[in-house]
């Protein structure tokens, strides 16, 4: 009878088994596929930082959204005088 591990080293010896097991995690994603998509850098963020524009626009949000605290809070002020 053999062990578990003499097993697993019979198996790991034929490249047959080796090269199926490698082949599914190893080939490239098919883009024509509605289940796969475009894979790399700036490919998942829902903006494109590459406009001309960019840097305006997001500096700009950011400091609409900095100061919509203040801004809310000098009205609650201003609106009870």
């Amino acid at each position: 009878m053999l062990s578990r591990s003499a097993l697993r080293a019979s198996k790991a010896s034929n490249p047959s088994t080796m090269l199926a097991r490698r082949g599914f995690h190893s080939t490239p994603a098919r883009l024509s596929s509605p289940y796969h998509y475009a894979e790399g850098p700036l490919s998942n963020i829902p903006f494109n930082p590459r406009t001309k524009y960019f840097g305006v626009r997001y500096w700009g949000t950011m400091a609409f959204f900095f100061g919509l605290p203040f801004g809310i809070a000098v009205w609650q002020t201003y609106k009870n005088v």
